[in-house]
């Protein structure tokens, strides 16, 4: 049974129950031709096996560009859910698949689909796996910077956490809030745990609360061991103010706001006013 693939997907409601098809097998083995011949022949590209995956998840997880690209050519449902609630983009963005990625956003994906109890945004999958490139795609597809998930937080939250430092950068140079919080947890108790200097710098040039507390009323610093480089680093950021230049820039990027710095990211602007706003 086909349907409609510009039709809103509920779950449950594409294809038939099956075993594993020829379909799924092809599209994750990468076998472009096979699969082909199977759709040409009239076999179904939105037929659901086992935890409700389509060849199309099939594809997306081990970044078959070009079986995704004859799938959705095929009418493939893009926003198909499996039993976890992971859309094929969401999978996509797990992996890296960047052409994957750009692939099912031409075709309509949505960049942010409603979250579940079960599942991640794309640009949380894509900061779990680190993979910055993916991040800034989704980012020009309007992906929501503070998506909010019950167990990592926001992308930043999971970038940080997950030791992602390009990621972090692309999220807070697009607008991330750099002070979100999960349970008072911040993205800098995450730089903190990871004693990530780098990561604490920019967290911090970008108007991070130092001062901040988690629910165990411990502040980042309370996180690194003492002596450490990071340890120094948080300690010094305690006891020293900003210089005249971080303030104005910090300012700066609170008057203009997370559109108008996603619009300078993308501009052709000059150099110089870039290296000033943004973090290179």
């Amino acid at each position: 049974m086909e349907t409609d693939k510009n039709r809103p997907y509920f779950f449950g409601d594409i294809g038939c129950w099956s075993e594993r098809t020829e379909v799924h097998k092809a599209a994750s083995l990468g076998q472009t031709a096979h699969l082909q011949h199977l759709i040409l022949s009239g076999a179904s590209v939105n037929m659901v096996a086992v935890d409700s995956i389509t060849a199309l998840h099939e594809a997306c997880l081990h970044g078959r560009a070009e079986c995704v690209r004859l799938l959705l050519d095929a009418g493939a449902q893009v926003d198909a859910r499996n039993v976890d609630g992971s859309t094929p983009l969401c999978d996509a963005c797990s992996v890296g698949s960047v052409e994957c990625v750009r692939l099912l956003l031409e075709h309509g994906a949505k960049a942010n689909p409603a979250l579940t109890s079960r599942t991640a945004s794309p640009l949380h999958e894509a900061c779990m796996g680190g993979n910055a490139d993916c991040v800034k795609l989704l980012i020009s597809m309007e992906a929501g910077l503070e998506a909010y998930d019950l167990y990592y937080g926001t992308p930043l939250h999971v970038a940080c956490a997950n030791d992602y430092t390009d990621c972090v950068k692309v999220l807070l140079n697009a607008g991330a809030k750099v002070n979100a919080t999960r349970l008072h947890e911040t993205p800098l108790h995450h730089a903190a745990k990871n004693m990530r200097v780098e990561m604490i710098e920019m967290l911090v040039e970008f108007g991070a609360d130092i001062h901040a507390r988690d629910q165990h009323n411990r502040k980042p610093v309370d996180y690194t061991t003492p002596g450490s480089p990071s340890a120094a680093c948080l300690q010094f950021y305690e006891t020293t103010p900003m210089n005249l230049q971080q303030l104005s820039r910090l300012a700066v990027r609170k008057k203009l706001g997370t559109s108008a710095l996603k619009v300078i990211g993308q501009l052709h602007i000059p150099k110089l006013l870039i290296s000033y706003l943004c973090y290179q």
